[in-house]
């Protein structure tokens, strides 16, 4: 049960908002969306922001999505893998890495169903989300894995960003739609 009831589906004001949230979301609001409506202003914030992280990135979509998967289930937010799951394998990713990125708690990742920068990946998503500081090692790899600045500063963006999000939709208790 969500904590505060989500805005209606017909939600009509602050019309361009609602109309800027429902154009990225092809025509929908999410009970994401429904949640945010509480505040106006967070929800346009939010809206601009998550814009620009899922659609204008340089990272490769499979590692945004990877990562966004992964944290996801660190922090058990359903809601978020529920959301990300199918664009992780729109964007290349398979439903084996999906089923043992589930098991990230119990087993330890099947190595051949992850490339090495996809391992270096996780291992940072682990590292930021559970510990926040990184180990020098972790980052070493990672960096060498990527080999664009660029890609680092995205890949570490995207890993905080949806971190907000999950503890955003947990708290809330945000639930699928």
């Amino acid at each position: 049960m969500p904590a505060v009831p989500y805005q209606p589906e017909n939600i009509q004001e602050p019309s361009e908002l609602i109309a800027a949230i429902r154009f990225r979301r092809g025509g929908t609001l999410l009970n994401l969306d429904r949640m945010l409506l509480h505040s106006p202003p967070f929800a346009a914030g939010w809206n601009s922001f998550l814009n620009e992280v899922r659609n204008n990135l340089e990272l490769p979509a499979k590692l945004r999505e990877l990562a966004i998967c992964t944290v996801a289930i660190l922090n058990k937010a359903e809601y978020e893998f529920t959301q990300h799951a199918p664009e992780f394998l729109k964007v290349g990713g398979t439903r084996e890495q999906l089923n043992n990125l589930q098991q990230i708690d119990h087993l330890t990742l099947n190595s051949l169903l992850f490339s090495e920068t996809e391992k270096a990946v996780i291992q940072l998503c682990i590292e930021m989300t559970r510990e926040v500081e990184v180990a020098e090692a972790t980052m070493l790899t990672v960096i060498d894995a990527l080999q664009k600045d660029r890609h680092l500063v995205e890949l570490i963006g995207v890993i905080a960003t949806y971190n907000m999000v999950s503890r955003y939709l947990v708290a809330l208790g945000i639930e699928p739609e």
